[in-house]
């Protein structure tokens, strides 16, 4: 994706779009090229060393393989089928992995958006809002049993907006993000998003912040005491946990 200034004459690539451009138009094209960057510290640095390149995975692969993990969970809760003691622990296990999921892309990926999207204020703000509702009907739904009148109602809640906030992401945010964004500048996003998840608590916290900085300071204080309490009752909080 390129988007070409009307008065300026600026066409602002990614490093790969940018050199399909140069195969196929070879020569001047009369625009000043301005690569777009994700908001990321300047790396150092290292004499002797031309090019660097990150290890691990890129923060569009992670999202989508979490995603991928949110819809079984919602799939297996949504089975009627299922003992309710099953049910309880896949409840609390897509609480704490929706949770630490929202953490870390309120924290990297919407700055992320707004920063090389041209509407990315207006989406990043979209998801944000969506993603409080959402943790309002999460913290709604650890508070019931499966065996208590109304549950099926929050089931469906919350497995509606997990699949909107996923088809949103998959349709509008990620294909984007990766087309206007170094595939090094992705990755090391995608770093930072391990880490912070790991980090991030596993309950819904509705009054904590939802923007950087403060969410990157509060989220893993808030964390700690989550895990403490996950820990001293046995609480199921990954996936692996329930055997998927």
């Amino acid at each position: 994706m390129t988007k070409t200034g009307e008065s300026t004459g600026t066409r602002y690539v990614c490093p790969s779009a940018a050199r399909v451009l140069a195969r196929l138009h070879p020569g001047p094209t009369g625009l000043k090229e301005t690569v777009v960057t994700a908001p990321l510290p300047p790396l150092p640095s290292v004499r002797g060393v031309a090019w660097y390149e990150p290890a691990g995975r890129s923060i569009v692969d992670l999202l989508v393989a979490e995603h991928h993990d949110l819809r079984l969970l919602c799939a297996e809760l949504t089975d009627l089928a299922g003992p309710p003691v099953r049910r309880s622990r896949i409840a609390d296990v897509l609480t704490a992995t929706l949770t630490r999921h929202i953490s870390g892309e309120e924290q990297y990926l919407y700055p992320a958006v707004r920063a090389v999207l041209p509407d990315g204020d207006r989406l990043a703000e979209q998801e944000i809002a969506a993603d409080v509702a959402l943790l309002r009907a999460l913290t709604r739904l650890t508070a019931a049993r499966p065996e208590d009148d109304g549950y099926e109602g929050l089931v469906h809640r919350v497995c509606t907006q997990v699949a909107r906030h996923v088809d949103e992401a998959s349709r509008t945010l990620l294909p984007r993000l990766r087309v206007r964004c170094r595939e090094e500048d992705l990755v090391r996003l995608g770093n930072r998003l391990e880490i912070a998840e790991e980090a991030a608590p596993t309950r819904p916290h509705l009054s904590t912040p939802v923007r950087p900085p403060w969410n990157k300071l509060v989220d893993p204080g808030i964390g700690v005491f989550d895990k403490i309490r996950d820990a001293l009752t046995g609480r199921a909080t990954y996936p692996a946990d329930v055997g998927l």
